[in-house]
């Protein structure tokens, strides 16, 4: 009996070659709609799945291969008397390869406008259905989603007369993968039309963007993926312009370096260290905020990550040159400073959007043995219930290192501090078992800075220790979400030293 082929793809690249090769090695080729036009067209012999089925393409075509003659064809041990004994007497041929594309769902719903009606047509029955049935079937069936697949399946076929068992095992995989981020994408954009928070089962697929040379450390694997409708603001669909690959650090650093600068309006540059802020600041051109990021913690921003929010020109791009960086992030960089920045070899300099972005609806963390949910930090000052809590109300110059301060502190790992003045940090305590330790770190980074500077801080004051530190360093405002049993303790300690001292009524643990 002559072996069969199914072809119908929506990716005609190599199709014809592929469906020309199998003509030769003696296939029969059955085919549908476009891709039997298309084979047609180039003059590859084509039987059409109508005159197999004995039944036409129905109801716009969302009818046409879920029949018997195709099923049968597709899930039939080829080799169990029972199953040919009821092949035979129902008149059904096997089918040894399938190659089939899905309608282009996440390409459709890709669009920025979209109506449910349109999403729903792309939502492909009939070949999930084939590619299912024929990588369960995998003993007997080859099948195969990707055009890549395409000369190593006609190698072995040429050579072994058939592919192997481990070539079908490894592309039924591939096939259920793929099947299984399909179904994912439809579950998620028909679970966000029903707004529900918290469905009874969450399925998240990504797509491998890069295998990654080492994790953490060098002795770690690693692999970098990103989510097949993403945010263009972020470090996932960043575009690298020069040096060597990203690392899993890198990585790391860069996407928290972005979610910084971006709390940011008016030019602003944000140096990162191991997912810290080391330096932050804005001023009236982008050259002049890097300054200040710079000014913030010249030792620790060597060897780091550097997110500006606004194109480096020729001047910033000079100063960014002077010093060791990993990364450099922008939305653009002039051609002056294409040229100076990557005379040096390694550096990466990477391009992001900075128009409106599309935020992520959660973030998630994975755990031993589950994944943590929750919605991003998005509350900023604006959103805030600000209240005075001293006698004395901050300066105008003061109210600007507060809000300089806050829009920071939420991106420094708790227990944090942070010591700014209007236009830059000063000093960062990050990541401390307790609040006076973190204020401690930021104080001393400060030095004489810290005198006429504002603190901020993640969470509220336990105890007036924090507020006493501060006023010792020469700090005159804070602010601080507020909330504390001891609070009129830290409230006397800031009117008795005149601090000004604002709550806004909510933390931002980050662990």
């Amino acid at each position: 009996m002559k072996k069969r082929a199914l072809l119908s793809v929506s990716d005609k690249s190599g199709i014809v070659e592929f469906a020309q090769a199998l003509e030769s090695l003696g296939y029969e080729l059955l085919s549908t709609g476009g891709t039997m036009k298309h084979l047609a067209d180039n003059g590859v012999a084509v039987t059409a799945v109508d005159s197999v089925t004995g039944f036409p393409e129905i109801m716009e075509g969302r009818v046409k291969t879920l029949n018997l003659m195709i099923h049968g064809g597709l899930l039939a041990k080829q080799d169990d008397p029972i199953h040919i004994a009821q092949m035979e007497e129902h008149g059904i041929q096997p089918i040894d390869i399938v190659c089939v594309n899905l309608y282009p769902f996440k390409e459709t719903i890709s669009k920025p406008i979209v109506s449910v009606t349109e999403a729903v047509e792309n939502i492909d029955i009939g070949g999930p259905a084939m590619l299912r049935a024929s990588a369960k079937n995998h003993a007997y069936v080859t099948v195969i989603i990707d055009a890549a697949d395409y000369n190593g399946v006609l190698s072995e076929l040429k050579e072994e007369d058939g592919t192997t068992s481990e070539t079908r095992r490894r592309l039924a995989a591939k096939v259920f993968r793929h099947t299984a981020a399909y179904d994912a994408l439809i579950a998620g954009f028909l679970t966000d039309l029903t707004e529900e928070e918290f469905p009874e089962q969450v399925t998240h697929t990504y797509e491998l963007k890069q295998p990654l040379r080492y994790g953490e450390n060098p002795h770690q694997k690693a692999a970098f993926y990103s989510r097949p409708i993403g945010s263009d603001f972020s470090i996932a669909y960043a575009e690298q312009l020069h040096g060597k690959e990203l690392s899993y650090n890198n990585i790391q650093d860069a996407n928290a370096a972005i979610q910084i600068v971006k709390e940011f309006v008016g030019p602003a540059a944000v140096a990162v260290k191991h997912m810290n802020p080391c330096g932050v600041g804005t001023g009236e051109t982008i050259s002049e905020a890097f300054k200040k990021a710079f000014e913030a913690d010249s030792t620790s921003i060597f060897g780091g990550i550097v997110a500006l929010n606004l194109e480096v020109d020729a001047e910033t791009a000079e100063q960014l040159a002077e010093i060791f960086l990993e990364i450099i992030i922008a939305p653009s960089f002039s051609d002056e400073a294409i040229e100076r920045l990557t005379k040096k070899k390694n550096i990466r300099l990477l391009t992001i959007s900075f128009d409106q972005h599309k935020k992520d609806a959660w973030n998630t963390v994975s755990v031993e043995g589950g994944l943590l949910m929750q919605e991003p930090d998005s509350y900023g000052f604006a959103d805030a219930a600000i209240k005075v809590a001293t006698d004395r109300e901050p300066t105008e110059k003061e109210w600007e290192a507060l809000k300089l301060g806050w829009a920071v502190v939420k991106h420094v790992k708790s227990n944090a501090i942070v010591v700014t003045d209007e236009q830059m940090t000063l000093g960062v305590g990050a990541g401390q078992m307790n609040r006076v330790g973190a204020a401690n770190i930021a104080l001393a980074q400060a030095g004489d800075r810290a005198k006429g500077a504002a603190l901020a801080s993640d969470a509220f004051f336990p105890m007036a220790d924090t507020v006493e530190a501060a006023a010792k360093a020469g700090i005159t405002a804070v602010i601080q979400p507020g909330g504390s049993v001891k609070d009129e303790d830290s409230i006397r300690k800031a009117n008795e030293y005149g601090i000004a001292m604002v709550f806004t009524g909510v933390r931002h643990f980050k662990h």
